[in-house]
Order: C-alpha cells, then sequence, then structure tokens
C-alpha cells in the first residue's frame, strides 16, 4: 500500500514496524495515568496509530471513528435490555473506542500535524463521551432493570457529576499551571497513585458493562465505581488548587482600554 507523503515536506513514509518504534519512543509522561491506561490502552493506541498512518488516515478520522464506536455502544445501553451478549457488545464498542482515542494524539504526533482544532475536536468528543455514558445508564435502569428503590436513579446523575468534573478540572488545571523548564527532567510515575487511579479509568469504567448480564452485580459494581469517582475527586480538586495557588503569577496583561487587567479574572478573557 502507498502511504502519502509527509505534510509540510517532511521525513519519507516509515513502514509500520518502523512506524510503531517511534512511536514507543516518543510517549507522554506516565505520570498521573492509571496502570490500565499505562499497560492497556497506550500500547493499544500505539499499534491503531502506526495502522491508521500506513493506511493514510488522519488523527480528525481516528478521533471521529473513536467517537463513533463509544456512541454506538452508548446507544446500545440505552435502548436495548440488558443481557449478557449486551454487555460484551458494549465493553467491546467502548474499549475500541478508547484504543481509537488513544491513537489519534499519537497519530497527530507521528505525523507532526497536531492541532487546536484536533485537540478541541478530541477533547468535545471526549466530553460528550463521558457525560452520555452515564445518561444511558440512567435510561438503561428506568426503562429495564427496575432498581428495588427509586434513589439508586440518582446514582448516574452523582457518577456523571464527579466523571464530567474530573475530566474539565484535570484539563482546565493543565492549561494553567506553569509549563516545565526546558531541558528538565520528566516526573517519575508513582506506582501507587497508579494504582489508585484505576477506578477513575475509563477502561476500568467500561469493564463493568461486562456485568449487564445480571442487573443486580452490575448496579452495585457501578455504584462501587461512581463512590470512588466522587471520593477521588475530593483529592484530585485539593490537589489542584493547591499547585495552582503556589503557580508563579502570570505578568498582567493590558485590556483594550490599556489598563491593566487582573490575573485569572472572569472579566479578564
Amino acid at each position: 500500500m502507498k502511504v502519502p507523503a509527509e505534510p509540510g515536506g517532511g521525513a519519507p513514509p516509515v513502514g509500520f514496524r518502523e512506524a510503531l518504534g517511534r512511536l514507543r519512543s516518543a510517549q507522554k509522561s506516565a505520570k498521573g495515568v492509571s496502570l490500565y491506561s499505562r499497560y492497556v490502552n497506550r500500547p493499544a493506541g500505539r499499534v491503531l496509530a502506526a495502522a491508521a498512518y500506513r493506511a493514510g488516515t488522519g488523527p480528525d478520522q481516528v478521533t471521529l471513528a473513536s467517537g463513533a464506536l463509544s456512541f454506538a455502544g452508548i446507544a446500545l445501553v440505552a435502548l436495548l435490555p440488558p443481557s449478557l451478549a449486551l454487555g460484551v457488545g458494549v465493553y467491546a464498542l467502548l474499549v475500541a473506542g478508547y484504543a481509537l482515542d488513544s491513537a489519534d494524539g499519537q497519530l497527530a504526533r507521528l505525523r507532526r500535524v497536531s492541532s487546536p482544532a484536533g485537540e478541541w475536536l478530541d477533547h468535545v468528543v471526549d466530553c460528550v463521551k463521558i457525560t452520555a455514558l452515564h445518561a444511558a445508564v440512567l435510561i438503561s435502569w428506568y426503562r429495564f432493570a427496575e432498581p428495588p428503590h427509586p434513589a439508586w436513579l440518582l446514582v448516574p446523575l452523582v457518577f456523571q457529576l464527579a466523571a464530567v468534573t474530573t475530566y474539565c478540572g484535570g484539563l482546565l488545571t493543565e492549561k494553567l499551571k506553569p509549563r516545565p523548564a526546558p531541558g528538565a527532567a520528566p516526573p517519575q510515575p508513582s506506582t501507587v497513585r497508579a494504582v489508585a487511579l484505576l477506578p477513575v479509568d475509563y477502561g476500568v469504567v467500561c469493564l463493568v458493562f461486562l456485568l449487564l448480564g445480571s442487573p443486580a452485580v452490575f448496579r452495585w459494581g457501578y455504584a462501587a465505581l461512581a463512590l470512588a469517582a466522587v471520593v477521588l475527586l475530593g483529592g484530585f480538586l485539593a490537589k489542584w488548587y493547591r499547585e495552582l495557588a503556589v503557580a508563579p503569577r502570570a505578568a498582567p496583561t493590558a485590556s483594550p482600554l490599556g489598563v491593566p487587567a487582573p490575573v485569572n479574572s472572569p472579566r479578564s478573557g
């Protein structure tokens, strides 16, 4: 198969094995990443990114494919009654979409075509996916599962709130934190932290859908992950605030009237 040349007159295209090797040596830091993402999702994404590279597929196309698979699995949760077969199908679609979600960024770095538009698309798809997943569980419980008490219907709403807040809070913290100094050593990942993050890793959340064949077991497994998400969110918020509170303040910028605008002011931008 003929692979298109790199954009911008870059190096000539490489084969699958060499692309995979380049991706292995150009991974983002493992700090703040769970064991599932580090040892399962990122490696799967590397293989898919190398395959997409050979096929001439762009990162945005991979992002859209990720969204299509994820939303297909989410729709099945909301539309069909729970069963073992449904659980396996939903898990397969969700976990494949998650692997492609890792592949799009790796492919962009390999092709050297990262862009604000591509990052925006990736984050929007992720945000809609997280929100829709828990909404689908709520719809499924309302239509099919008949929880023993109506209060169970609050669990997906609480899980959704915790998951969306964690996602958006983490993104905003990364944007506001000062960039590391050029040449600084990358932060070392913590195995303890990587294990502690497992309950809020999207890949682990996907696993619980394998329990759809037993609605009561799924309900308790899902509720356990929801509780973990709420507890960890409290820790995340405290940590993020401390990090930003001690971060160096940027120099004030001039407003359109020539008056310096307060840094981090809600009206400054």
